[in-house]
Order: structure tokens, then sequence, then C-alpha cells
């Protein structure tokens, strides 16, 4: 199917792509890897008067410390997130994360702000961004602004940023020693969406768990922090029971969507045994 007509802007840096969106109006969109706009183009189910194309802007593609934290740049492809030392010694559960989106070619193209941005609960790195606390960066004509992930995920595929807004780059608290991580999820075919997903950070001393950080894809209309589970196993023994009990409360304060991949009670039963071995698997590194 052919997609509706419409302008393309191709800039060359971050203050042309933000001139370029201001002036583009509330119907423009803009274009980073492409993996999830060009299928919504192509079917008609997007209707941009714009196209800003971010390809050429080389500035968004950095990863680099700032001021203590990890900085990953809007246009950073996945593949290049899995394999940057700094996020692999600061950051492992993004790059755990990000090795399971998709297949190599998605990751070659896609990228991690585009992904961030399109705000899809059944995206992998949603639920990674608020297991970290990790701050949006986003600019406008207006200046720059940030959002911290608890408040940038708002509903289904729609996020905190203004029509005129756009996401540069997303600043990640680095996890220090101690620190384990993992990504857990459970799709029916290769390189299919989560069905359900874990994301796990626990921080291990003198054998029990210090301090832990987890969240759930796809088991609502945004990513979901589960506080429950965190605050059950904080100061508890490493031990199969410890997470076991603590898994058993993943689902509580979700809203699991049923659809024709599963019911809404067989994704409280995939958030509870994913969580489990998630936990399991952090707790081992």
């Amino acid at each position: 199917m052919i997609p509706p007509t419409f302008d393309y802007i191709r800039p060359s840096s971050i203050e042309e792509a933000v001139s370029a969106l201001s002036q583009a109006g509330e119907d423009a969109k803009v274009l980073a890897g492409g993996q999830s706009l060009m299928p919504l183009l192509r079917l008609r189910l997007a209707y941009p008067d714009a196209l800003i194309d971010l390809d050429r802007v080389e500035s968004l593609r950095q990863i680099r410390s700032e001021n203590g934290d990890l900085f990953i740049g809007a246009m950073a492809t996945h593949h290049q997130v899995v394999r940057d030392p700094l996020v692999l010694e600061h950051a492992p559960l993004i790059a755990k994360a990000t090795a399971t989106v998709a297949d190599p070619a998605v990751r070659h193209r896609g990228t991690f702000g585009g992904s961030l941005a399109h705000a899809d609960p059944a995206g992998d790195l949603p639920a990674v961004a608020l297991a970290l606390d990790a701050v949006f960066v986003v600019r406008s004509v207006r200046g720059d602004r940030e959002i911290p992930a608890a408040d940038f995920f708002v509903d289904w595929m729609t996020s905190a940023m203004e029509s005129d807004e756009l996401l540069i780059g997303v600043r990640v608290p680095k996890l220090g020693p101690g620190w384990g991580a993992h990504y857990e999820k459970f799709h029916r075919t290769a390189q299919a969406w989560a069905i359900v997903g874990v994301a796990c950070a626990v921080r291990r001393e003198r054998g029990a768990i210090e301090d832990a950080r987890v969240a759930l894809t796809n088991m609502g209309p945004a990513p979901v922090r589960a506080t429950e589970v965190e605050r059950f196993i904080e100061g508890r023994s490493v031990s199969e029971n410890s997470f076991r009990a603590a898994s058993e409360r993943a689902a509580e304060g979700t809203e699991p969507p049923g659809d024709l991949h599963g019911s809404a009670e067989y994704r409280t039963h995939l958030a509870q045994v994913l969580t489990a071995r998630a936990l399991t698997a952090a707790a081992a590194v």
C-alpha cells in the first residue's frame, strides 16, 4: 500500500531538527530508525503532514559518561548499544534487554530513542528505563526539559513529550559494584513482541538483597514498576524461597491486557514465573 503524501525534511543538526519540528506542527512525525514508523506509514495507520528524518544528526548517536551518569543518545542503534563498553559496564540491564529486540537486521537500523519514544507497552526498553530510573532529555525551541521515566510513559503509545519536543537522549544512573541485572521475557515466536517481560536489577550484600528494581513489560497500557516485589525482597536472603514469594506479588497494581496472545490471567501467571526467574538470574551475577 502506498503511504499518504507528506513533506520530507532531513536536518543535519539538533537545532535544525527542533526548528523543523516546531514549524511543521502537531501532525509531524520524527523518523529515527523507522522500524516502527515505516510499517505504520505503509499501512496508512499514520498520516503525518511532515516527516523529519534524523539520520544525518550524528551528534544524537553518542554514548558517553556525563556528570556521573550514562548518557545514551536517541539515535544510537540497538546494535551500538548492545556492544558499547560503557553500557556493558554501567547499565548491563540495557544491553541484555536490547539484545532481545527483534532480530539483527532490525537492531542495526532501530534506535534506542526511537523505541522508547514509540512508547509501546509491549516494547522491551520502556520497562528497562523505568526500572533504572532513567531520565529522558527532550528539546524544543523553548529549551531542554527532563522527564523521569516514571512520568514519561503516559498510556498506550503515548508519552509525556509535547508535539514540538524532540528526544535527544536518555540519562541513566550508573549501577555500581554489587549489582546484577537480567531481562526475562516470554514470546511465542522468535523476534516477536513480548507477551510479558521482566526487567530486574538487584544489589547483593552479605547474602541478602539490599536494593531491587523490577519493572514489567506488557502488563498494562504503560510499563509498570513492580513496587510490591521490590518492597518484599529488599532485606531478605538470596534464596529460591524468597524469590518465589516475592514473585507472587508481581501482578499487583497492573492491568494486563487480554488478547489473541493470552488472557489477563495468563499474563498474570507469566509475570509471576518470569519475575522469579529474573530475580534468580540477576542475583546470580
